[in-house]
């Protein structure tokens, strides 16, 4: 029950999140003169996954008995870790958004630096892009698993949250690999980034196995899964959000932050009261 609960998480935030990210795409949200802009999408994401993590994940965590000094050397481990991953752009998160909004990558701004950087990862970069993803969903797909052998809710919520990041992500590799204007490539670039997207799956099961045959050592997968969702909230998706803006756009951040951790929170208390009307059925029939 608990493998099949994975694989339906894991393809649901690898694959959903590169389908909704086209679909975001093609309506138009994600622009920055949209009511609905790619910081937003942005702030979303972080908001979700510094929840999961300081709220969920390392709570669970230290629950067992672990010392907890422990604990925190494997999150700091976690962070130089995925910061070493980062360094060797297998990940990397918001890469394609840092200087602009995704459908303005590859137009000129006067900004030589982003011209030269969309024409270089449009060529051989492109796969060296898709490499990273696919490392990078991998990951994500053993960090899922964890969660799940964790507890069923937490697993739901750690998936959720991968959707979440995933999605800004995914658009920014869209443009990346297609270009703005190049409909023929757009078809392609979705194959790809939806085949990197399927592998989470494959990390769903690998971890699933992996934590099973080392369960005294979830605790520590625990505090990784932490060290990667906060990784990527503070070095990628929040210095993305550092800029230059007025009161309004500024409160409108804090408030698709906000919604980020009432999202996790709401999803949270609703896998946690539908896991124990299931204890309570299951309780019941015997």
């Amino acid at each position: 029950m608990i493998l099949i609960a994975i694989v339906l998480a894991t393809l649901a935030a690898g694959l959903g999140s590169v389908w909704i990210a086209a679909a975001l795409m093609r309506s138009g949200i994600g622009r920055e003169d949209s009511r609905f802009g790619a910081q937003h999408l942005l702030s979303l994401a972080a908001g979700a996954l510094l929840a999961t993590a300081f709220v969920h994940l390392q709570p669970e965590a230290f629950e067992s008995q672990i010392n907890p000094k422990a604990l925190f050397v494997t999150l700091l481990l976690g962070l130089v870790f995925f910061f070493l991953l980062d360094k060797a752009e297998l990940w990397h998160h918001g890469h394609e958004h840092r200087h602009a909004p995704p459908q303005e990558r590859g137009h000129s701004h006067g900004d030589t630096h982003d011209s030269h950087g969309h024409a270089h990862h449009n060529t051989a970069g492109g796969w060296s892009l898709l490499t990273g993803d696919s490392v990078h969903c991998f990951g994500d797909g053993i960090l899922i698993a964890s969660a799940f052998m964790a507890d069923m809710r937490l697993g739901v919520v750690a998936g959720i949250s991968v959707l979440a990041h995933e999605v800004p992500h995914h658009m920014g590799d869209l443009v990346v690999l297609a270009g703005n204007d190049n409909r023929s490539q757009r078809g392609v670039a979705l194959l790809k980034l939806s085949l990197a997207g399927a592998v989470t799956a494959l990390g769903g099961v690998v971890g699933y196995f992996l934590v099973s045959s080392l369960a005294s050592f979830l605790p520590y997968f625990l505090a990784i899964a932490s060290s990667s969702f906060i990784y990527v909230a503070l070095a990628d998706l929040i210095p993305q959000l550092q800029r230059q803006l007025t009161a309004k756009q500024t409160a409108q951040q804090v408030a698709w932050l906000a919604a980020g951790m009432i999202v996790v929170s709401a999803v949270s208390t609703w896998a946690h009261g539908a896991h124990g009307h299931a204890g309570h059925d299951h309780t019941e029939q015997h």
